[in-house]
Parts: structure tokens; sequence; C-alpha cells
């Protein structure tokens, strides 16, 4: 469908300027690129009064133009190599074009034309970068002005648009590497990096989901990522505008969890002196993500499913029953199968959370290849954070990254990258990083006394199992099948 409807109206001054602010603000969230490339190709046509435009990004790869989606109604996406074409010539020679009679003009193409069945007249184009004498980092293209010729003020606002565009594109996982030319194409949603088949197939499921209001199950182990893929879930529906609102399920005791979900009323307990909305009210309109669900405790989990089953809840010390237009999105590392089995999550629950299960897989899953992707994405990201120039990432380092199993997983490279760039001065090196952890032994019998009670067996070999994990509750627990929260009341009976 064309990008402007017959009967246009010139945009105003106002309305151009609320356009570059939409489009750079629109980066900053965990937004669908491809959409983000149509979406904004349709209102820049409307602004300028073209009859299409198109939003190229150079590929730092394979040094060519690409727009995935970009107002093309007959082919899903367009390359074109760099010098041919008109948008080709600016992103080559980093300046505007602007023609008249785009056929006559011996740089235009017709192959794009002849590719879609559209006919190009005029052509406006401007390099998208941030200052002049900078690394090009695409085009933005207007064709067939509807009232006459493209002219100066379109070329300025092209202009201004291009450089605002450039800099937005900076701060996202687009973002070159250490002095590349281009962007760096990781994958299809923002801030989120990636290109491994495992990773497609989750992001395939995460387009199916923002385009429905189903209930999401997130799986897969701490530290993958869940958080930042539910958000793009929430970024790319119809709620985006409203809250995105979390509740970690293992961050508050029992006795505040139900508050702090539900809200309550003035007088409910000792110290409340006034209404307290809870999460799910902050969330109307929104999505409502509760991380880490398989930990929320039995007791509530009666109240929760009324809520996922009729959308209706209670305050805390309240009668009224109040709806709630919420989305729920839910995740968990535990086994959550066990945990119906052992009683410790209601199977009816279960089942109202996974209409749409996603399965997430871990960082030793996704290839070397993602690990040194994440790896230089994370210093460019912490480099601009900290204001410090980005280290070159040596041969030596990236063979001892590829070596280690990240049992922390993205989460665990982002601090290793952190720390390395503090480090670090020019190159970073196997002693920047830290030393990797030593393979974990196998699992071995625990000698315990006669006569331990079931419960005093269960909490000596939770302790032995602790103690040989360094501490960590969290993974014992995942080693074990059980909830954190089990894991800490078996070590309190000792």
């Amino acid at each position: 469908m064309p990008a402007c409807a017959p009967g246009y109206a010139p945009a105003s001054v106002a309305s151009r300027l609320s356009l570059l602010v939409d489009l750079t603000a629109a980066l900053a969230r965990e937004i669908d690129l491809d959409q983000w490339l149509a979406e904004a190709a349709t209102k820049l046509a409307e602004a300028l009064g073209a009859e299409r435009a198109t939003l190229w990004l150079v590929d730092g790869d394979s040094e060519a133009l690409v727009s995935r989606v970009a107002v093309l109604p007959e082919v899903p996406s367009l390359r074109q190599p760099l010098g041919r074409g008109i948008a080709g010539r600016v992103a080559a020679e980093g300046r505007a074009l602007r023609i008249d009679d785009a056929p006559s003009d011996p740089r235009f193409d017709p192959s794009a034309d002849r590719l879609t069945g559209f006919v190009t007249r005029s052509c406006l184009a401007v390099p998208i970068r941030e200052a002049e004498g900078g690394p090009v980092r695409g085009v933005v293209q207007v064709l067939n002005k509807r009232d006459g010729r493209f002219d100066g003020e379109d070329e300025r606002y092209l202009g201004a648009l291009g450089r605002e565009l450039a800099r937005a594109l900076a701060l996202t996982s687009l973002a070159p590497e250490r002095g590349a030319a281009g962007l760096s194409l990781r994958g299809p949603f923002n801030r989120i990096v990636g290109r491994s088949p495992v990773m497609e197939a989750v992001y395939e499921r995460i387009g199916l989901a923002a385009a429905s209001d189903v209930t999401v199950l997130f799986r897969g182990e701490t530290g993958t990522g869940k958080t930042l893929l539910a958000r793009a879930i929430h970024a790319n529906s119809a709620r985006a505008a409203r809250p995105f609102v979390t509740l970690d399920c293992t961050t508050l005791p029992a006795t505040l969890i139900e508050s702090e979900l539900f809200g309550h009323e003035r007088g409910a307990f000792t110290g409340a002196d006034r209404r307290v909305l809870g999460r799910i009210e902050r969330a109307e309109g929104g999505t409502l993500f509760l991380d880490e669900i398989g930990e929320l405790p039995v007791e509530l989990q009666a109240k929760l499913l009324r809520l996922v089953q009729e959308r209706v809840f209670e305050r805390v010390g309240g009668r009224e029953t109040i709806a709630a237009d919420v989305r729920l999105v839910a995740a968990t590392h535990l086994d959550l199968e066990r945990a119906v089995e052992e009683k410790r999550f209601r199977a009816d629950l279960y089942y109202r959370l996974r209409v749409l299960e996603i399965e997430v897989p871990p960082l030793r899953a996704r290839g070397p290849e993602e690990v040194e992707r994440l790896a230089r994405h994370f210093l460019s990201l912490h480099a601009r954070r900290h204001g410090r120039a980005e280290p070159a990432l040596g041969e030596p380092a990236l063979s001892q990254l590829a070596a280690h199993a990240f049992p922390g997983n993205v989460r665990e490279l982002e601090h290793w990258m952190e720390s390395a760039l503090v480090l670090a001065k020019d190159t970073i090196l196997p002693i920047h990083l830290p030393r990797p952890r030593l393979p974990e032994p196998p699992a071995r019998s625990v000698p315990l006394p006669e006569g331990l009670t079931l419960e005093a067996a269960s909490a000596a070999y939770a302790k032995a199992t602790v103690e040989r994990l360094g501490g960590n509750q969290s993974e014992a627990a995942r080693q074990l099948g059980v909830a954190r929260n089990t894991v800490a009341k078996l070590l309190k009976k000792l």
C-alpha cells in the first residue's frame, strides 16, 4: 500500500519536528527493527509529501546497503552495493543528492523499480551520519514529491533527521564495533544481540507473541536474558505505550509479595496507614512480568490463578473485586513439571501460564561466534557508558572466552567484559579476564548419621550441595530441582 493517502496535506514544521523526536526516541526500546524501518519510512513519506520513503542501513559485514522492510509491499527486502544507484552513491560519497528527473540521471539504477514495479520520478537522499566527514551509517531516501519538487527546506530537514538518527543508532545494538564502518546487524530486535539458529527460533516466537495478547512463559537458565526478551514482546505489542511492570518473586519475603502484587487497603495490617496500589494496577493497560514465577509461595498461587483466568483480583484487606486489563508474561529457571509433581506448584496455574512457551537457550548452546559477537557488543556498550576508549579484543582472550562454559550465561559474559574494559588499556588479554571456574565436581554421596528424619537428611544434603557450589544457593536449587526459598529454609533448619 502507498506510504501516503491520496488526499495528502503538507506536514507542518511542528509535525516534522515531532516526527524527528518520535523516530529517535523509539530506538531506546527493544523494538523490532524491521517494524521500526517500515513505520519510520511510512511516517517520513507523509512528512515530506512523498509517495515512498526508504531507510537504508549500511551492513558493516557485507559493506552493502540493506533495507529489510521499507514500505515495500512487493518485496520483503532490498540490498544494494555501495556506489550503485542514488542511495548507494550517497552512502559511498557521504553527500546528499536531490534529483528532479531520476530516469534521465546516469547515477539512477532502475533495478529496484523493475523488481517492485514502482516508477521513480524524483528523488532526495541524504546520508545518516553524526557529523560531516564521519562514517556513514545509512541513507534516508524519499521518492516522488506529490506537489512538485523536493526543495532546499526538504533537504535541510532530511539532513537533520539523518544526523539525529545516526546519534540514536549509536546507542542501540546496531552500533558498530571499534573502528568499524556502517552498522552491525546483530539481530531483529533492538538491544538484543544474537543471530545463531537457536536464537532465530526464539525471535520467531517473540514476534508471534507480540502480535497477540496471550500469556507467555519463558523457560531457561538464569542470566540468559529472559527479562529483555519479555520487554521485546511488550515493546512490539499493541500495549507498548502503556507500562511494563516487573515483579521478581525471589526478591521479597512471602509476607510482602501478596501486598506488592495485589496492593493493600488502609488498615489491612499493622503499618498500613494508606491504600497502596500493587504491581497489577500499576501495569494497567500494559504488561505485568512475573520473573521466577516458580518461587511464588503456594499460598498465593490460587489468588494469582484467579487473575490469570478471570483478570480480576482484590487488594489485601479489601472486598472490592477489581478488573485488570494486563497482559501476563512469566519466566522461570525451575523445573515446573517436577514442582507440580511435588505439590510445590499448582497444576492448574502451570497450565494457565504456559499458553505460549518460549525456551531461551543457554549461552553455551549459541556457539563461539555468538559469544564473540556479544563480547564485542558489551565492550562497545560499556566503553560508551564509562566514557573510555574501546580496547581491542585479542585472539588469546577470544580463545579463552570460547573455551568457557559460562554457567552465568549472558549476564556473566557482560560482567567479564565490563571488568576487562576497566583493567585493559589497548588490548584485552587473558590476564584481564576472570580466572575460569574449575570444572564442577561430579555429584557425590554425602555421609549421613543414622536415625535422621527425612527432613533432617534433606537439609544435610542441601547444605553439602551449597558448600560444593561455593555457597551459590540459586545454582544449588537448580541442581536439586527445588525453589531457592526451599534451600534457604532447609539451611535454616540446620
